[in-house]
């Protein structure tokens, strides 16, 4: 049975309760390892997320789970996905997935059919040389794919020495060809493009190496792209306070208000305001994605359980 939490909101602002609505509300929707990539195929009412890395000969074992939101039914789409982190929906319907690879295998972004499980490759190299060990994906509306590619892989132990630096890459979709949209991260992890997509949303989780190695006084901040021409980028700007832990998730609202998953649970932000309020989840939040019929539910993976924050804000497309 889900279980709901009463105290889970902290208003830092007035307009946080135009987030909240009239009747906000946190229930956990099931006990179970999910961890990073969740994405919501609203065709299906299903949720599609990553499992916590277990220890395997070449590098972590993560699956790709499917959770059907009406029966609470949980089923495996791919059962060693190549470190797959984080994804998104293609508009054929089938998975995007950032694939960390492992010490035997390369570094992707991928596309899974959610049904069959097969994959194919969309990219796997920069100029020739390997991917890092890509983290988040989002797909805009032109089709364009946008990824960021730290080198956590190589610091974790599982990756080669990278011999490229931590950056966010754009895909054309047209011609398939993959260009840097910024550097100068320490790590860049979560990202979102904002409603109108004249400004990409990147998450620095650098005060994050690997376990055991957290500095706060490293990266751990949301910066913020303008991308209103993709060939030519500006400079990447602060968004927000520090992030408390890191910033890991990064979504964005129909309002243009930017969502911030962290230790204590779901930062939100207002580009004039900055943080407006917070969602507050047990034991922390590792990544969410805007779902349910309405787009207007967060669906947040914890590790153990998914959550679900009923909210009257609206997400836009994934």
């Amino acid at each position: 049975m889900p279980t709901t939490m009463g105290a889970a909101f902290a208003v830092h602002d007035d307009a946080f309760l135009d987030v909240l609505g009239p009747a906000p509300r946190l229930e956990r929707l099931i006990a179970t390892d999910a961890h990073e990539g969740p994405v919501y195929a609203a065709a299906e009412d299903a949720l599609y997320f990553t499992t916590v890395p277990r220890p395997g000969a070449d590098g972590p074992v993560v699956a790709i789970r499917r959770l059907a939101l009406a029966t609470a039914r949980l089923e495996t789409v791919r059962a060693e996905a190549n470190a797959a982190n984080g994804m998104t929906l293609a508009p054929d319907g089938r998975l995007v997935v950032c694939e960390q690879g492992s010490r035997t295998a390369a570094a992707a972004i991928t596309l899974v059919d959610p049904g069959s499980g097969d994959v194919e490759t969309l990219v796997d190299a920069y100029r020739g040389l390997p991917l890092n060990s890509p983290n988040d994906v989002v797909v805009a509306r032109d089709g364009a794919v946008w990824f960021t590619d730290p080198s956590y892989g190589h610091l974790q132990g599982f990756r080669p020495a990278p011999r490229l630096l931590d950056r966010v890459y754009r895909r054309d979709p047209r011609s398939g060809d993959l260009a840097v949209v910024a550097n100068g991260f320490d790590k860049p992890n979560g990202l979102a493009l904002s409603p109108d997509e004249r400004t990409l949303y990147v998450g620095d989780s650098g005060a994050i190496h690997a376990p055991g190695d957290y500095d706060p006084r490293r990266a751990r901040q949301v910066l913020a792209i303008d991308v209103t021409d993709p060939r030519r980028p500006g400079r990447a700007r602060p968004f927000g306070p520090p992030v408390p832990g890191f910033p890991d998730g990064v979504k964005v609202d129909t309002g243009g208000r930017v969502y911030v998953s962290c230790d204590p649970g779901v930062q939100v932000m207002h580009p004039a305001r900055g943080l407006i309020g917070e969602i507050a989840v047990p034991g922390g939040a590792v990544n969410f994605t805007f779902g349910g019929p309405g787009r207007d539910v967060l669906l947040i993976t914890a590790d153990d359980a998914i959550w679900a924050a009923h909210l009257n804000a609206t997400g836009t497309r994934p």
